[in-house]
């Protein structure tokens, strides 16, 4: 044999180096395997968390516009009154029958006055006035 020709020895030699290095190549492809198969599944449980988010948000009901603050009502006693008779009152109220209600003397200037405090009452959103000369709550 020549130098140019191998032995059976050493071609057993290549053939087993030759093996270990694909074996060492499978060994390193199994890995990098695992390792995208893991971050597979992580991508795929981020995106069933983002599918379930839209889904429960889809589901929410619309959010309602924030209620606008209660009107104030004047700082006179009167008006307490006048909301303490509507508050016990089962039906709209005319100023006379608020007059009544309130023990005030029934004249046309006590009635006017009151009359007057009704439509401020209303003007500030605390009561309603449903026809002409006829109070009552505000309907939701």
């Amino acid at each position: 044999m020549t130098g140019d020709q191998l032995t059976l020895g050493a071609v057993l030699a290549r053939l087993e180096e030759r093996e270990r290095e694909i074996t060492a190549q499978a060994e390193a492809t199994r890995e990098q395997i695992a390792q995208l198969t893991a971050r597979l599944d992580e991508l795929g449980r981020a995106a069933e968390e983002v599918r379930i988010t839209r889904k429960t948000l889809l589901e929410l009901p619309d959010p309602q516009p924030p209620a606008p603050p209660a009107p104030k009502l004047p700082d006179h006693p009167a008006y307490q009154q006048i909301m303490a008779v509507f508050a016990a009152a089962e039906a709209p109220l005319r100023a006379r029958q608020v007059c009544e209600a309130m023990d005030l003397e029934i004249a046309p200037n006590t009635i006017n006055n009151t009359r007057l405090k009704l439509k401020r009452l209303v003007e500030r959103g605390i009561l309603a006035e449903t026809e002409q000369g006829l109070f009552t709550h505000p309907q939701p």
